[in-house]
């Protein structure tokens, strides 16, 4: 009896609830709401890390500089430590789903100014790594190319090549975001499963030719830096909580397993170059059939790495186009950048805009930069740093003025920003003693980007000011019928209030 007085009353409320009021949308609804599955969040972040690439990287220095064991330590503390980084991370998004990541969570912790200097971040770190592995894309591509038809190897050839990666890119991510994220995966397990393969079906004992320019840092310090970059983007499934299904546990889950993944494997190719069985991938990738690898060994190799590449450049435009259209749903950069496809759901001129600045970045970085990528490293885990050092202290924050501080996330989130504050200082000085100023100006510049944004934004768009921070919230057709309206305050809050026709024997007053 009970069951069905409940049953009648709720279709009571749903028949006399007002359906004339005015509805309420999340500001994120233009992009395709509950799609993506925990496969696809995984995708997307060991897409953008591209450990593939990762391993064979580590196992160069490893081969070339022998750290030992005191290396292989080193990589395996970074990894714990980038975990720590994830565990920060992920006391937002258990708790709401967001396009900026790390930018819209630091809103929640700190103000507008350390919001803004995290976006910069976050926007010079994207776009460094994906100029970065897009400009290996190219001749990894044109190399293989060589191999298996004519040398089409020059000027010419790369401009092509670069210009067709980036119309495919731009293609792949406005197509969906479904589409390009099991795809990508596909890809990065087969080049990861090559490369696990090689290493265990092959020992040697030479070293490889590969001439190496001298970190600044000593190796060991060196080897925690490079695998920090190699996890770059390890977060960037957090991008994705508002078209992900139960984001709030899907989200959190694929940002806490996707830094063990790769630390597992980063770990395990520092151990095969130790043991001999990392020179002959090695050697394969950087030396082609003059290292001694049979062709077939160094086309796979060559196959592998350039769809490593290229799934790191689509994760990479994926990643940044949802930075920026949520800070073009703020307005804190041009409103077009919000723009959504109709049909696809995807913020395409976003899109555009990102692969657009990443292919002129690899002109440039071709050119001016390659002979000092240690520098332009540098300056991208600058900001990657910076952006993950805030989110930290922000998590700390965030907590604590909710009243849901434990024990542990003190212990973590106080630590994480310690260690990355400590770090950042250590880049600067050590970029500064060995002439590397590109760092210690990019800290600088990073550092003041906050209030400089911010004062631009109170003289030319004060309104946008105030829509810093947006995030997935509930919208009038997530509501069931009669449960209530869904309303926004004077000061844009939303606020469930019952319906003007909910029966008179269902107000909370009945009964009393």
């Amino acid at each position: 009896m009970a069951v069905s007085a409940a049953l009648r009353a709720a279709i009571t409320r749903a028949q006399n609830a007002d359906q004339h009021s005015e509805p309420v949308f999340s500001p994120l609804r233009g992009l395709g709401r509950g799609r993506l599955t925990p496969i696809d969040l995984l995708g997307q972040s060991l897409s953008t890390i591209a450990p593939a690439t990762g391993m064979v990287f580590i196992a160069l220095w490893m081969i070339t500089y022998s750290p030992g064991y005191v290396g292989l330590a080193a990589i395996a503390a970074t990894t714990s430590a980038v975990f720590l980084v994830a565990f920060c991370i992920t006391q937002f998004t258990r708790r709401l789903a967001a396009a900026g990541s790390l930018y819209s969570f630091v809103f929640q912790g700190s103000g507008i100014r350390a919001t803004l200097t995290a976006g910069a971040a976050l926007v010079l770190g994207y776009l460094g790594i994906s100029v970065s592995v897009f400009s290996q894309a190219v001749p990894s591509l044109l190399d293989t190319i060589a191999i298996v038809g004519p040398d089409v190897r020059g000027t010419a050839a790369t401009v092509i090549t670069t210009v067709a990666i980036a119309l495919a890119v731009a293609w792949i991510a406005v197509r969906g975001v479904r589409f390009a994220t099991r795809a990508i995966l596909v890809v990065e397990a087969c080049s990861l499963i090559l490369i696990v393969v090689v290493m265990l079906a092959t020992h040697s004992d030479t070293t490889t030719a590969v001439a190496l320019p001298n970190p600044s840092l000593s190796a060991v310090p060196f080897l925690a830096m490079l695998t920090v970059l190699s996890m770059a983007g390890f977060e960037s499934s957090a991008f994705f909580g508002p078209e992900a299904k139960r984001p709030l546990i899907s989200v959190t889950r694929t940002v806490l397993i996707s830094p063990i993944i790769c630390g597992v494997l980063f770990v395990f190719a520092a151990w095969a170059a130790m043991t001999g069985h990392g020179a002959t991938i090695v050697g394969a990738y950087f030396e082609g059939t003059a290292s001694g690898a049979s062709a077939e060994v160094v086309l796979a190799v060559k196959i592998g790495m350039t769809c490593s590449w290229f799934a790191s450049t689509l994760g990479c435009a994926q990643a940044g186009s949802r930075l920026l259209y949520s800070m073009g749903i703020e307005r804190v950069l041009p409103a077009p950048l919000a723009r959504v496809h109709r049909r696809f759901r995807t913020p395409y001129v976003a899109v555009l805009a990102f692969v657009a600045v990443s292919a002129a970045g690899v002109f440039i970085y071709s050119d001016t930069v390659r002979d000092d990528s240690g520098s332009f490293d540098g300056v991208v885990e600058t900001a990657l740093v910076c952006a993950y050092t805030l989110v930290a202290f922000a998590s700390w924050k965030f907590l604590r003025r909710i009243g849901e501080h434990t024990s542990l996330t003190r212990i973590c989130t106080l630590s994480v920003s310690t260690a990355g504050a400590g770090l950042l200082v250590y880049i600067v000085l050590d970029g500064a003693v060995h002439g590397m100023w590109a760092l210690p100006i990019a800290a600088l510049a990073v550092a003041v980007s906050g209030t400089v944004w911010s004062s631009l934004l109170r003289r030319a768009r004060p309104e946008s000011l105030l829509m810093v921070g947006a995030f997935d919230s509930v919208e009038t057709a997530d509501l069931l019928p009669g449960a209530g309206t869904l309303l926004i305050d004077g000061d844009g809050r939303r606020r469930l209030v019952p319906d003007r026709g909910t029966a008179e024997g269902d107000s909370p007053e009945h009964g009393r």
